[in-house]
């Protein structure tokens, strides 16, 4: 497996060729387009993804790598309930690749405030039979021994897991071609194809697919394709930085956050770490069309993203993004393949004094590997999961919010059912596109 990150020198492995037709095309070779596919082809249907870069390239392997039922939305917890054990099934088709393990979520509390919304989730949990458990102050300390900081409490879901982003992803998306699925890397669709208020297909840089049916799950990018066509969805993109340490000792065999700082036991003995929910909101003409529909998110959380004055050249909301073009010009996809975002140097800083003063035993820790991430993220912290009604054929898959790794096995089942007109077997209402538009009012979901 090429050594993360992915980028445009990281030879393609998935190649196609691109059909002429197909009964589905999926716009994204991420998460959430790799796991519909794997799901489509299981039910025989020719389904075909189409990514400009490479897969998992972007954010889908650049997450914390949690397997989390934790701290779920009520209206998603079913969903990741479900998504667990496709986990534990892909697991053992794909073996070492997918880092499965069963080594449990926790949050700690360092507030009144948490420790009431810890109880909050318990309750939630105990609906659905799920095994989480608020602790006390010495229960936390022998879950997590040797802290240098004293918690009120914590809470726990033993059967959350964590897994390998950037290794899980491509294993399954080799799953998927195993069992019928066309993946195309290097490919960029330009637009999509519309003939008498129908999708037709999708035109790309390689040239025309047809098709009845097309899912957008783009990430960050989805915003940007869609608008072309006058569907508008209030996606933002956020930075997120991230670290890998060098090999330690085991202080936690499972992840963990607080308020400053997230940590995971990495497969190869090292911790994924993060500056908790410390991320960058990059600002562009996007981001201030639809600001009114973040102010609920940003007075429930005023101090938690940071506002950048301007996305840089070339990234999905940047100024000078352009948001028409020709379909048979090269197209804002085709000029940066891979959305590939610089750390953050003072996130660096903080994420690594951090994790020195919560561990000090462990004395100075150095970084392996460093690097940032998209996030593409919505005003309710949860996704857009739906039909477009008013250009049937098309799918949107998108806005994850961070939480898409973990959940992304249910979210490509319920797409793929989805796209073949089956019921989803969830209440999609949460997830509706609709939801920005009917006058509905913004209701925040968890911010981790």
């Amino acid at each position: 497996m090429t050594e993360f990150p992915f980028t445009l020198a990281t030879p393609p492995r998935f190649a196609g060729p691109l059909p002429q037709e197909a009964d589905a095309v999926i716009v994204g070779g991420g998460i959430v387009g790799i796991m519909t596919a794997l799901f489509l082809a299981r039910a025989g249907v020719r389904a075909v993804v189409l990514e400009k870069g490479r897969v998992a390239a972007e954010q889908s392997s650049r997450n914390w790598g949690w397997v989390r039922q934790q701290g779920r939305d009520p209206d998603e917890l079913p969903i990741m309930i479900e998504a667990r054990r496709h986990w534990q099934g892909l697991a053992q088709k794909c073996g070492d690749a997918i880092g499965l393990q069963e080594t449990g979520v926790t949050y700690l509390a360092r507030t009144e405030a948490e420790m009431e919304d810890f109880a909050a989730f318990a309750k939630l949990a105990g609906a659905h039979d799920l095994d989480s458990q608020v602790l006390s102050p010495e229960q936390t300390e022998r879950l997590i021994p040797g802290t240098g900081a004293r918690y009120l409490g914590a809470l726990t879901t033993p059967s959350d897991m964590r897994a390998e982003p950037w290794t899980a992803v491509p294993a399954v998306a080799a799953l998927a071609v195993e069992e019928g699925a066309t993946i195309v890397e290097n490919c960029a669709v330009r637009g999509l194809d519309i003939v008498a208020g129908r999708i037709a297909g999708v035109v790309t840089e390689a040239g025309r697919v047809l098709t009845s049916r097309v899912l957008v799950a783009g990430g960050a990018w989805s915003s940007l394709l869609l608008r072309r066509h006058g569907v508008s969805i209030p996606q933002v993109s956020v930075r997120a930085t991230v670290a890998a340490t060098q090999p330690l000792p085991e202080i936690h065999a499972g992840a963990a956050t607080d308020e400053l700082v997230a940590f995971r036991r990495r497969q190869d003995g090292c911790y994924t770490l993060s500056a908790g929910g410390r991320h960058q909101v990059l600002l562009g003409p996007d981001a201030f069309r639809h600001f009114r529909s973040y102010l609920p998110a940003l007075r429930a959380d005023p101090t938690g993203p940071g506002l950048r004055p301007y996305a840089p050249r070339g990234y999905p909301d940047a100024w000078t993004t352009p948001r028409q073009w020709s379909l048979e010009e090269i197209t804002p996809f085709e000029r940066m393949r891979i959305l590939n975002p610089p750390a953050e140097a003072r996130d660096l800083r903080l994420m690594r004094q951090r994790f020195q003063s919560l561990f000090p035993e462990l004395g100075p820790v150095a970084f392996r590997r460093t690097w940032a991430g998209m996030i593409d993220a919505m005003p309710d912290v949860v996704p857009v999961i739906d039909r477009v009604a008013r250009l049937p054929g098309l799918f949107i898959g998108t806005g994850m919010s961070a939480h898409g790794f973990g959940i992304g096995p249910g979210v490509g089942r319920v797409l793929a059912d989805l796209m073949q007109d089956k019921a989803p077997g969830h209440d999609l209402t949460r997830f509706r596109l609709s939801r920005f538009e009917d006058g509905s009012p913004i209701r925040p979901g968890p911010a981790l």
